[in-house]
């Protein structure tokens, strides 16, 4: 899954990709290095971020979802958004997948229009609100507390209707670098196995900040953390550099041979 954040504040690419043409050459990079999934995101989620309403991320997608299905049919359209009304939006548009970062807290008819609309789900584990979402919590068992949640998160989901789940654990989001860790080394417990899981830790400040690096300067490392998740059973690698984790899924595959 390539990521393209089409907002001005982003915290390692904002602005390069925030126009129509912008984005359909960076869309069009990505497919070509190797992803499957094209991730749009209108809000930026990082620490600090500008908070926008519906209607704004709406303005910025304009027509971006429906130009890229233009000129690459083959893509799946992933959209990462908190509301609802985005997702309509989203879905007459023609995107394939929602990515909802707040596992339907942030607002309460998400689920609903899911249902109706019959989209795939990415459910992510966070913290309960926009304004404590960053909040960092030190948990007595992280991959329990994560698990208690998709637990109950996705029992909601499957009585409204929603089958196609795909979980992600929520890396960056509220949990210590310790913690990350530990999410990082049970990957194969999240879940019990009954959904496919997406990781999501391209650039991530628990990498880069203990050693010193920025976000930009962790790919080793990060190519490294990918091939163990994806020995864990992961299905899916959220990234910035497609190419990087092309090889990383090629190298474990080479390897199960």
């Amino acid at each position: 899954m390539g990521i393209l954040n089409i907002t001005p504040d982003s915290f390692s690419d904002g602005g390069k990709f925030n126009n129509e043409q912008s984005a359909l050459k960076h869309a069009e990079k990505l497919l070509k290095d190797g992803a499957e999934f094209i991730d749009i995101g209108p809000q930026s989620t990082r620490p600090n971020a500008e908070f926008l309403n519906s209607n704004e991320e709406i303005r910025r997608i304009g027509t971006v979802i429906s130009e890229i299905k233009k000129e690459f049919p083959e893509a799946l359209i992933s959209l990462d958004t908190f509301y609802a009304e985005t997702v309509k939006f989203g879905f007459n548009e023609g995107i394939d997948l929602v990515n909802d970062v707040s596992g339907g807290q942030f607002d309460e008819n998400m689920f609903d229009v899911v249902a109706e609309t019959r989209l795939p789900y990415i459910l992510m584990h966070v913290n309960p609100s926009y304004g404590t979402m960053h909040d960092k919590i030190k948990f007595n068992d992280i991959t329990l507390t994560i698990n208690q949640y998709f637990t109950k998160k996705t029992k909601e989901l499957l009585e409204k209707g929603v089958k196609d789940i795909i979980l992600d654990p929520g890396f960056g989001f509220g949990k210590t670098v310790e913690d990350q860790m530990k999410m990082i080394n049970e990957t194969q417990f999240f879940g019990f196995g009954k959904f496919p899981l997406l990781i999501g830790i391209s650039r991530k400040s628990f990498i880069y900040k203990p050693l010193g690096k920025s976000a930009l300067e962790i790919n080793e490392e990060t190519q490294k953390l990918h091939v163990q998740v994806l020995k864990q059973g992961a299905k899916i690698l959220r990234v910035h550099d497609v190419a990087e984790a092309k090889k990383s899924i090629l190298k474990w595959e080479s390897s199960r041979v």
